[in-house]
């Protein structure tokens, strides 16, 4: 308890000489970046640094569109121990002459942007001959969703966490095969290694399945994850009926020991290292792919943005508050992903599906004074729009090439409702199905590129989301 103490002190006096140094010097601003279940967040930082270095297709982030952002360059990044976030090898891989997707990263990655801006408004004329323009420095944290769900378990026991994942299984992809071996389980039974082993094998293929299928909130996400721990018995647990006051040397009481063991190593220093010096966050989300999932994955989507902000530290960012109690997250905007997927006319229905997803635990987070915002964007664009004639009526399509096959196909996914509505409460009834109509999604692969000298990446709104999160400092 006193090393921890001392600890917490040391990096208390760190992080308060870091910030006078940044108040008065050059300022740095780190932005989080995670997604839920494939949401594009690769393709997002590529494509945001690439649209931040050339400008030319963001104009409404304000500085750019004023031409007030004067340069822009990659440095080394401040964290020596993090890995650097391969910026180009992604960026190769989508504008080259046979673009592709690029891999996710499976750990945590970061990149420093630097921009060189000129003051705007009345500052402009006063600090021209003073100071000349600024240098502000862009840290983005490149870490997967899954590992910002498992904040949420900090605050839940071994017994509750296996009550809440028990009774959502049903309804899940590979849900019952793994309530299957838990069948003549007995949770007070004498711990037997290779009895926990299997089931931690078993639940894992279940988290699998439920990621693949559409659903977001697959905890623990170093199961998903695992790197280096592999094997080890911090990911050797399971879920268990019955397992209030479990003994130890039990089957539920080592499970629950592993549990915590799991919180204390592996999600805490996380928050620690990495989540607790977020200025500003962005969470991505694959609406239309939950939509398309059916009422069981939208469901699971709206309660896991809820855990989301469950887990931040909203408030204000004030320079003493910083020193005198820490960072606080003071930005978090909410993407709905692949907007590019779907006819323009449908992107408002879109952003509005996304805000009534988080509006509960939205408007908690705005009372207590982070600043939130929702909207639809496509970090990449890889369609064109087209409308035909089908069935008697003219339907609103994308036109893409097909990541299956590389061919051309028009598409047309469904209609969103105006009213959000009509989807979230048969998903809440917990319908089998969409009464109305299916929803379908199509896997675009990226586009052939030729871009302009100064012109970025093709997108929709990405410059809307960089005015949200960074525009204020520039």
């Amino acid at each position: 308890m006193l090393g921890e103490i001392a600890d917490r002190m040391t990096r208390g006096v760190e992080a308060a000489a870091t910030t006078v140094s940044e108040a008065f010097f050059e300022p740095a601003l780190r932005i989080g970046v995670t997604g839920l279940s494939r949401s594009g967040k690769t393709v997002f930082i590529t494509s945001l640094v690439a649209n931040l270095m050339n400008r030319g297709r963001m104009p409404q982030l304000t500085a750019a569109g004023e031409g007030r952002v004067l340069a822009a360059f990659l440095q080394p990044q401040p964290d020596n121990t993090v890995a650097r976030f391969a910026y180009e090898d992604h960026l190769a891989a989508l504008t080259g002459p046979a673009p592709f997707w690029p891999e996710g990263t499976r750990s945590v990655s970061e990149l420093r942007l630097s921009l060189r801006v000129r003051e705007g408004g009345l500052l402009a004329g006063m600090t021209a001959g003073l100071l000349g323009p600024k240098t502000i420095h862009i840290d983005i944290v490149d870490y997967p969703g899954e590992w910002l769900l498992d904040l949420a378990l900090l605050d839940k026991s071994y017994a509750d966490w296996s009550e809440e994942t028990l009774a959502r299984l049903p309804k899940r992809p590979g849900g019952a095969v793994f309530l299957e071996a838990l069948n003549g389980v007995d949770p007070k039974a004498k711990l037997h290694e290779p009895a926990v082993q299997g089931l931690a094998e078993a639940f894992t293929t279940s988290l699998h399945a439920a990621r693949d299928a559409g659903f977001s909130d697959c905890t623990p996400g170093r199961f998903l994850l695992p790197g280096d721990l592999a094997g080890a018995p911090v990911l050797s647990f399971a879920p268990l009926p019955d397992a209030r006051g479990a003994k130890r040397g039990t089957l539920a009481g080592e499970c629950a020991r592993r549990f915590e063991a799991y919180k204390q190593e592996v999600v805490k220093p996380f928050f620690r290292d990495h989540f607790a010096r977020i200025d500003r966050q962005i969470v991505l989300a694959d609406v239309l792919g939950a939509v398309a999932a059916g009422p069981a994955a939208l469901e699971d989507l709206r309660r896991t943005l809820a855990e989301v902000l469950s887990v931040f530290r909203p408030g204000r960012n004030a320079f003493l508050s910083q020193l005198l109690l820490g960072r606080r997250v003071e930005k978090i905007l909410f993407a709905a992903t692949k907007a590019d997927h779907i006819h323009h006319l449908q992107h408002p229905r879109l952003t509005a599906l996304t805000e009534a997803l988080l509006r509960e635990a939205r408007d908690r987070a705005d009372f207590r004074g982070a600043a939130t915002a929702a909207m639809s964007l496509a970090a990449l664009r890889c369609t064109t729009e087209e409308t035909r004639e089908h069935g008697g009526r003219q339907l609103d399509m994308v036109r893409g090439r097909r990541a299956e096959d590389g061919r051309s196909a028009a598409f047309h996914p469904g209609d969103l409702p105006q009213d959000p509505a009509r989807l979230l409460a048969p998903a809440r009834n917990g319908d089998d199905a969409w009464a109305e109509q299916a929803y379908k999604v199509l896997e675009f692969a990226p586009a052939p590129l030729e871009l302009a000298p100064g012109e970025g990446p093709p997108h929709i709104r990405l410059d809307r989301a960089a005015q949200f999160l960074i525009g204020d400092r520039l």
